[in-house]
């Protein structure tokens, strides 16, 4: 019986199947881990073959990867549609920086969105400065005031979308028409939704990059990133990846690969914790606002209804006033709740919220926002019963009011 092409596939099909190549798995359900460094060849001719042929599935080096790793990046790329090819990092900051040195040069200009990740914008005022390259922050929230930036330097846009501490939902079709209409390329921190939400090259991204240590993995005890593009970009990332040396484990992408397999099911069960959860917060007293754009009435929810197709467990409120004393009670009083900062583990998380040292082009608290109201909270909502976490919840906002 024919198999069907992973392209006529639902995505839930497509992260069983993808990757499971049988010249890579052999008569097992998994890739096996190939742990090697040194790949032998049969004779001089094949040596001299070798370095000729620099794509997946063919023997090298260990640099270039082997089974294991190539049937990862195949069913990272077969669940992004239309991605060429996927790249391989040893976490999403790596994949960040292999992908931003690979589009920028001297003298380029990077606009960066104003919500992005942190270790992001590190990077743009560092590292790509080291580099000879500037680095411009715009508001994500403000399409017009994008276009007016660009110059004729401007090379890249970096997006996220939602962003990772204050959930602004970036109208994403948009900005990269513009982008793509004045020569630059576009790359995405796509790490929230994955591709089962957010199919980004198809809203016109030209680099979609993940931290796959978060919803992938899903289990916590693996780091690694990855980028995926088209043909010509993806040529290119491939180039910089092996020119810096860039290598993930066999055994890491072994896990990784575990962590896909169920990542759909997670996400559903994650998101439909969160909504009940975010609702919830809304009728709370000590809540001045939830960010959570899943969440209708929410900021965002329009653009993130028109362009996503679903969501995932992270999300941020912001307390009534209060102090960072009484905050730091709150947390402190949960307990199915870990103090950390990642996300799309099968555990539930919390981290203190405070934009305003992080931002140059916006302010915090937001247009709107009263600005006493300036203490959030960020939640990742993991597999646990939601009842369980509200009636933790619950608790905590006691401590939180106690003298």
């Amino acid at each position: 019986m024919a198999k069907t092409p992973t392209d006529k596939q639902n995505p839930a099909t497509k992260l069983v199947t993808a990757g499971r190549r049988p010249e890579w798995t052999g008569a097992v359900v998994n890739p096996p881990v190939w742990r090697a460094s040194t790949h032998l060849y049969p004779d001089m001719a094949a040596h001299k073959d070798g370095p000729r042929r620099n794509e997946d599935g063919r023997f090298f080096y260990g640099r270039r990867g082997g089974p294991t790793q190539w049937a990862l990046a195949d069913a990272l790329t077969e669940i992004e549609p239309g991605a060429a090819g996927t790249m391989l990092y040893p976490s999403g900051v790596a994949a960040l920086a292999g992908t931003l040195l690979t589009v920028l040069r001297p003298g380029d200009v990077l606009l960066m969105t104003d919500n992005a990740y942190d270790p992001t914008r590190v990077m743009g005022m560092n590292l790509l400065k080291d580099f000879g390259v500037e680095t411009r922050f715009f508001d994500p929230l403000d399409v017009a005031a994008f276009e007016a930036m660009i110059c004729e330097r401007s090379r890249a846009v970096l997006l996220e979308a939602p962003g990772s501490l204050t959930m602004e939902v970036q109208d994403v079709p948009a900005l990269t028409t513009i982008a793509r209409s004045r020569g630059m390329i576009s790359v995405i921190d796509n790490t929230w939704a994955s591709p089962l939400g957010f199919p980004a090259l198809e809203r016109g991204v030209d680099i979609s990059v993940m931290s796959l240590t978060k919803h992938v993995g899903g289990h916590s005890d693996v780091m690694m990133g990855s980028a995926s593009a088209g043909t010509e970009l993806y040529a290119r990332l491939r180039r910089t990846a092996q020119a810096l040396g860039q290598v993930v484990s066999p055994d890491d992408a072994a896990l990784v690969l575990r962590g896909l397999r169920t990542m759909g099911v997670r996400l559903k069960q994650e998101t439909s914790s969160a909504l009940e959860i975010a609702s919830w917060l809304q009728s709370r007293p000590e809540v001045a606002g939830v960010l959570c754009p899943m969440l209708p009435g929410s900021p965002g929810h329009e653009i993130w209804q028109r362009d996503f197709l679903g969501g995932c467990g992270l999300f941020s409120f912001v307390l009534k006033g209060g102090d960072a004393d009484g905050r730091a009670r709150f947390i402190d009083a949960l307990q199915l709740f870990g103090i950390g900062y990642s996300f799309g583990g099968f555990e539930s998380l919390v981290v203190p919220v405070d934009p305003a040292p992080l931002r140059a082009a916006t302010p915090w608290p937001s247009a709107g926002m009263n600005p006493a109201d300036r203490f959030g909270v960020r939640l990742s909502i993991g597999l646990e019963d939601p009842a369980d976490l509200i009636a933790d919840l619950d608790q905590a906002f006691a401590e939180m009011g106690k003298p």
